[in-house]
């Protein structure tokens, strides 16, 4: 799709047809985020999460003199459970595995 560059104050746009806007759900004053990209120019829509900055200074400001930190909660160990896979049809039998090292030793493999 082309679009004309257009001159907007000291800037340049680009008008984005009324379809591609309404699917990327983009409207007046939608906030995206703009990358160059060698000579591509990518434009983000998705809005990023953002991850929380915390100061130790701030965190440590919270705690009030004579104040006690919350009990443990001990979860204990948490039970796994070993898997039940039956493996016999793909698996050789010991017969089969007793064959296939003594084979090895024959061609020096060990």
């Amino acid at each position: 799709m082309k679009v004309k560059i257009a001159k907007w104050g000291n800037s340049v746009a680009v008008r984005l047809p009324k379809r591609l806007a309404d699917e990327l759900g983009l409207a007046p004053g939608r906030e995206v985020d703009i990358d160059k990209q060698g000579s591509q120019l990518r434009i983000e829509t998705a809005e990023t999460p953002r991850i929380p900055h915390y100061r130790l200074e701030d965190l440590l400001s919270q705690i009030k003199p004579g104040q006690k930190p919350p009990p443990l909660e001990d979860w204990g160990i948490l039970a796994t459970e070993w898997p039940q896979d039956d493996w016999s049809d793909i698996a050789p039998t010991d017969e089969e595995w007793n064959a296939w090292v003594k084979d090895e030793e024959k061609k020096g493999g060990k």
